[in-house]
């Protein structure tokens, strides 16, 4: 018996194409009794393959370049390797204004391009008069670039399981360095010995957002979790007792589930400040352990409240932001719904607000709209912003938000540091720099990177007291410290501890197939004098 072909027929198939250079040839074709197909060329540069078939569903195959901004047809927009490519039907990504792209953008130029300055105040003050002449002169400058640190000088490959949501220095040892990922896990690695790393896994079961040292007792932290907990934990032993539990039933929905992001401590009245994601406020105290009264509204219902920061010399006065646009002035003395100081309208989102380390006479924001705010007196006109500098930190998911953070050792209070969105072209590389930026002129003391780190440096802090940069980069921690001006001295090596295996052994363990955001966290050995070390887990 002669075999037998099985012929299936096939529903209408549409192929879309940009271009028409790839032509049809019908010469080899076989024409069947059931289904006889057409090819034809449109002078759009569409080819469209039918098939006489009737009673099936068409398949349309799109080989059309699309914008993923703005889903048109006709042009592409995003990163070419280093270089940003804008949508001709969309702003500047940079600075959100029309008429130019990302490359041609001034801003990307001098950051200082288009800064305003602080207004001129319109007074008769003896005292502001006998400050500007005598005092002001008197202030030193920012300090020299050359004490910027510039060089990795050690650091931790992949040491968390997911990126690195914050950074804490310890108060008294200068070589401690706290952090914690969107796992919940808390960090303590001993930058000087490199080798010397701990990590708890067991303290929160989600998202870390922020922590702070317990003033009275440098050996604990109290960190907020998005599982709607404070905990107080021994860095020593990782012995976690639990402050607060919002969530004392679990999860119940969306709609209940309350998650904890901004963190302060005010050690005047011995009091832990956290907010939600609800725009509440809550009170804990330190020497009892025990909410001390009911969750106050301090932003709109229903936003996050992503930062809290108590003035330094006068901590009665408290600082907050949320996803409702605005940064808001609190008296704790008289803390109510509605009864703000003041308010500071912003565009968008707004990450992060700080008063200065010093004085804690200026406020330094950062919000999504790629704008840095500078309000130099909180005794002045809080109308408007002294400045506002225009800077790369709007970003997409699998980040942690930028935060532009003060350096406490710059006696002037004028320089921050923060991470770049957008990267650069360095020799071919695409990297993302570190920014210096002194917020008093709007210019960019310096940019700090590294070829070997190629992803996004979104968490970053300052050392109160020794001239060193932590950064978290994905699931990795960098200690940057200022190149050696001696060249007498004998070249220092780099340390650089590699933890993927442990943290590959920890994944099949958990049954975890990793983050989305940390599938790029690479970090290449270029250097011949640079040393790599693998451990086994312990």
């Amino acid at each position: 018996m002669a075999p037998q072909t099985r012929r299936s027929s096939f529903p209408q198939v549409v192929i879309e194409k940009d271009t028409d250079s790839e032509e049809s040839s019908s010469d080899d074709e076989d024409v069947e009794e059931e289904e006889e197909t057409n090819v034809v060329v449109l002078p759009e540069e569409e080819t469209i393959v039918e098939s006489k078939k009737k009673g099936k569903t068409p398949i349309t195959i799109s080989l059309k370049k699309v914008c993923k901004v703005c889903k048109k047809t006709g042009h592409e927009a995003g990163f070419r390797g280093a270089t940003y490519v804008d949508c001709p039907m969309k702003p500047c990504f940079l600075c959100k204004m029309p008429g130019h792209t990302t490359v041609t953008c001034p801003h990307r130029v001098a950051t200082e391009y288009g800064t305003v300055p602080a207004p001129r105040k319109n007074t008769t003050n003896s005292l502001e008069f006998v400050f500007q002449r005598q005092l002001q002169p008197r202030v030193p400058p920012i300090k020299p670039a050359h004490v910027i640190p510039d060089q990795v000088h050690c650091a931790v490959i992949r040491y968390h399981s997911r990126r690195v949501t914050c950074l804490e220095f310890h108060p008294t040892n200068n070589n401690i360095l706290l952090s914690g990922d969107k796992k919940g896990q808390l960090g303590i690695w001993d930058f000087a010995k490199v080798h010397e790393k701990t990590v708890y896994g067991n303290i929160h079961s989600c998202i870390l957002n922020n922590m702070k040292f317990n003033p009275t007792n440098y050996g604990s932290i109290y960190a907020a979790s998005s599982d709607g907990t404070i905990s107080c934990t021994d860095i020593e032993t990782g012995i976690s007792l639990s402050l607060m539990n919002l969530n004392p039933n679990g999860w119940e929905g969306p709609s209940s589930w309350r998650m904890l992001y901004g963190l302060d401590v005010n050690s005047d009245r011995s009091v832990v400040l956290v907010a939600d994601n609800f725009g509440y406020l809550y009170m804990a105290d330190i020497r009892s352990n025990n909410i001390m009264s009911k969750p106050i509204l301090i932003h709109k219902k229903g936003t996050k409240v992503v930062g809290l920061n108590c003035n330094p010399l006068q901590p009665d006065l408290l600082l907050s932001c949320g996803n409702d646009h605005f940064a808001r002035i609190w008296d704790i003395r008289r803390l109510e719904a509605g009864s703000s100081l003041y308010n500071l309208e912003h565009k968008r989102v707004v990450s992060s607000a700080y008063f200065s380390p010093l004085s804690g006479s200026k406020i330094l924001t950062t919000s999504l709209d790629n704008r840095i705010r500078v309000w130099d007196s909180i005794f002045g006109n809080l109308d408007y912003p002294s400045r506002e500098i225009v800077h790369s930190h709007d970003f997409n998911r699998y980040l942690t938000a930028f935060r532009a953070e003060w350096d406490a050792k710059d006696s002037s209070e004028s320089l921050v540091v923060i991470g770049r969105y957008i990267s650069e072209n360095y020799d071919g590389a695409a990297l993302h720099p570190i920014d210096f930026i002194n917020v008093s002129t709007g210019q960019l003391v310096a940019e700090v990177m590294d070829p070997n780190i190629t992803t996004i440096s979104s968490v970053n802090k300052l050392h109160p007291r020794e001239d060193i940069l932590a950064s978290g980069s994905s699931r990795s921690l960098f200690i940057w410290m200022p190149k050696k001006q001696d060249i007498a001295q004998p070249r220092e090596e780099k340390r650089i501890l590699l933890c993927g295996e442990v943290s590959k052994k920890r994944s099949k363990k958990h049954g975890d197939n990793g983050d989305d955001d940390s599938d790029n966290d690479i970090f290449r050995s270029k250097d011949n004098g640079l040393k790599q070390k693998k451990l086994p887990s312990k």
